[in-house]
């Protein structure tokens, strides 16, 4: 019994979901503290705006790495979603079909990523970053310089409320949802068993090549819906608007406790982890910390969080010590 409960408690320190969720707490609490409104209707709906784009955009970054791989890409689907929206949506194609267009584009790029790393072989790392580039010098093709429209329709649709609730919560939870359903699947199951061996994944029977496609192909069509949220939020086109994005997305995967080497992790700790990035700025704004500091605090956290995470993980693998 007592070794049990020694286990459960490493087990509880191994998941980095856990301790990002418990930083995002006290955090939330000391920006309340100092920010009446971050409790009200509107500053918790302006708080969901501010994350729901990196939140979306990092869960389909924590897909691929599960899977023992990086994806650079995603700032780049970003940027042309932005685009696309920004020069489409207020003609012909409307709404739906500007939507329709930017899902069609995540799964291009996300399932030629998948088709290079799983099928041919070739470095994650190098695909994904030639992929961010294309991406990038595309959207440019587009529009080379700020500017369309996005229709009131987008706007108000994705940044508003349905029956009073913001609409970046109910995406939220069809993301949680999503993830839930897929972690107790075969496929999500052999994500984790591809990202902590692939050799033993292989002889357990597990298509190795068809989970990375998928994973790619997943993670491509979540960037491209963060790029969808995002022009609403601006409310234009600007190709160059998600370069800062990259480093953001790998951060809220790392605070949220998913190993960068694979197998371990989960959304949950991930949409945390961009809980915390957000709530930062949030907070050092409200305690009156000048702008050009909150990198600094992002770094600083980020190292924590890795630090911890390994700590952790360490902790959790060590066997429980024989109690008499």
């Amino acid at each position: 019994m007592a070794s049990e409960t020694v286990r459960g408690r490493r087990g509880l320190l191994g998941n980095g979901a856990v301790a990002a969720i418990g930083l995002l707490i006290v955090m939330f609490a000391v920006y309340a503290a100092h920010e009446p409104s971050a409790l009200s209707l509107f500053g918790i709906s302006n708080l969901l705006n501010n994350a729901i784009v990196l939140s979306l955009a990092a869960t389909g970054l924590t897909l691929v790495v599960l899977c023992g791989e990086l994806d650079l890409s995603g700032p780049g689907v970003i940027a042309i979603a932005n685009v696309v929206v920004a020069t489409t949506s207020a003609g012909e194609l409307g709404a739906l079909g500007s939507f329709g267009l930017v899902l069609l584009v995540g799964l291009v790029v996300g399932g030629l990523n998948g088709f290079l790393v799983a099928y041919l072989g070739l470095q994650s790392l190098a695909v994904t970053l030639g992929s961010l580039i294309a991406c990038q010098g595309i959207a440019l093709l587009i529009l080379p310089a700020p500017g369309g429209e996005v229709v009131e329709s987008i706007a108000y649709g994705m940044t508003g409320d349905i029956y009073h609730v913001p609409v970046p919560a109910i995406l939220l939870v069809l993301t949680l949802i999503f993830w839930l359903l897929l972690k107790r699947s075969r496929m999500g199951i052999a994500m984790y068993a591809v990202g902590t061996d692939q050799a033993a994944a292989r002889l357990s029977g597990l298509n190795i090549r068809l989970t990375k496609l998928f994973a790619f192909v997943a993670a491509g069509l979540f960037y491209a819906t963060a790029g969808f949220v995002f022009s609403a939020e601006i409310g234009s086109g600007d190709p160059r608007i998600s370069d800062s994005f990259l480093l953001f997305v790998f951060a809220a995967v790392a605070i949220g406790g998913t190993s960068l080497f694979g197998g371990r992790g989960g959304v949950v700790g991930t949409l945390a982890g961009a809980g915390i990035l957000t709530v930062l700025q949030k907070m050092l704004f409200a305690l009156g910390v000048a702008d050009f500091y909150t990198n600094i605090f992002n770094g600083i956290i980020m190292i924590l969080a890795i630090l911890f995470g390994q700590a952790s993980a360490y902790l959790a693998s060590r066997p429980a010590r024989r109690q008499t």
